[in-house]
């Protein structure tokens, strides 16, 4: 099966002139392709991520600032100082192991990456975009927020959380200016993937190129992997006055994958 290519698609125009924005897990990946579109709308942008010098790098490049935070350690969340009024909530990992034999620890770590991290980065920025009238949080989830795979229960669990937690947001913050989506896509050309390619390999006993082919594009109607850019655009789309109204949504890009 032959993986159908994409141009660049047009940029939404949206000016976030004013605004600042904090991305995690944004040295890579869709939140690098989020801290560079949002950068590129006028936002002063927050680079966070476990990899300081990667941060820096693309800090650097988009006249941003750096903040190198590990996720899963608490009281480094508990000392995080959140200002922004645009949170991009991103960051993560995978672990593919039956449940049976995964790891306990990892699957705990997974959850406060991607599930607690986002609500204690939230809770911080709130009092400040009500006070202002306005905030914008984007929760990047996944098609694994509205359906399981297995082997990914982990993964599975915490963006089914993050769904419900953006909803919650969604409700409460929805009259005061404040709203909260979820953008879920399929399977992104990302270094997290890649990995995964790798994991599901070994765990299925096939070839990367099966894993692309047999597992990961057999459900979409479009026969490629989505792009970061693609998110990004989408997660820029959020912010303007346009799509004010859209609030405590899950959507979906996937080719189709989950209209079946």
């Amino acid at each position: 099966m032959k993986e159908v290519s994409i141009t660049s698609p047009p940029s939404v125009n949206v000016d976030l002139t004013g605004h600042s924005v904090l991305v995690t897990g944004a040295a890579s990946g869709i939140g690098r392709a989020c801290a560079e579109r949002l950068s590129r709308a006028g936002a002063a942008v927050t680079v966070l991520d476990l990899d300081g010098d990667a941060a820096r790098e693309v800090a650097d490049d988009i006249g941003g600032e750096a903040l190198r935070v590990d996720l899963s350690d608490l009281e480094a969340l508990d000392g995080l100082e959140v200002a922004s009024d645009i949170i991009v909530n991103n960051a993560g990992l995978q672990h593919v192991a039956a449940v049976e034999e995964f790891p306990p620890e990892r699957f705990s770590m997974i959850l406060r990456i991607m599930l607690e991290a986002p609500f204690r980065i939230v809770q911080k920025a709130l009092p400040g975009m009500y006070e202002r009238g306005w905030g914008r949080i984007i929760n990047i989830s996944s098609i694994h927020g509205m359906v399981a795979s297995p082997y990914k229960s982990a993964y599975v669990s915490a963006k089914h959380g993050l769904e419900g937690f953006s909803k919650t947001l969604a409700m409460e913050g929805g009259a005061k200016g404040v709203t909260s989506n979820c953008i879920c896509p399929a399977y992104v050309r990302t270094p997290l993937v890649e990995n995964q390619i790798s994991d599901q390999a070994k765990t299925h006993g096939i070839s990367e190129e099966e894993v692309v082919e047999k597992i990961m594009l057999t459900e979409p109607a479009i026969k490629r992997l989505i792009e970061p850019e693609e998110v990004a655009e989408f997660a820029a789309f959020l912010c303007t006055p346009e799509a004010s109204f859209i609030n405590g949504s899950s959507l979906v890009i996937d080719g189709g994958a989950t209209a079946h």
